[in-house]
């Protein structure tokens, strides 16, 4: 569905995020540059508060930290508040160490002729 990011594993071990924004398909590495977790779990931020940035982006569930879907890019953190926001500041204060890393980003094309799905790293 629109918006909604799926866990996706393929050979060799290797995990992406997928998600499709306005019938675009991007895809981030699964796991979060910052603090590991899932990235497949988070939220897709197409908020005007981030125009600055690259958008669309992917919040992590639990450091809150932005990646731009296009490139991979780390970008400001999405404010949560409750107890998602109590524990992404304990996620951020424990990586301060890796708060620079982008993601790996991948470029997903489909042949209309076909339907075949193509992936490759940006």
């Amino acid at each position: 569905a629109e918006g909604t990011v799926k866990g996706w594993q393929f050979g060799n071990d290797q995990k992406m995020a997928c998600v499709n924004v306005e019938g675009t398909y991007y895809a981030l590495q699964a796991d979060c540059p910052r603090c590991a977790f899932d990235l497949f779990k988070g939220t897709v931020v197409t908020d005007e508060a981030f125009a600055a940035s690259e958008m669309p982006r992917l919040a992590c569930p639990t450091c809150s930290t932005t990646y731009g879907l296009k490139t991979g890019t780390h970008g400001p953190a999405l404010k949560r508040t409750g107890l998602s926001g109590f524990v992404g500041g304990l996620a951020k204060t424990a990586t301060v160490d890796s708060s620079s890393k982008d993601a790996k980003a991948y470029t997903i094309t489909c042949d209309p002729s076909d339907g075949r799905v193509f992936c490759r790293e940006r």
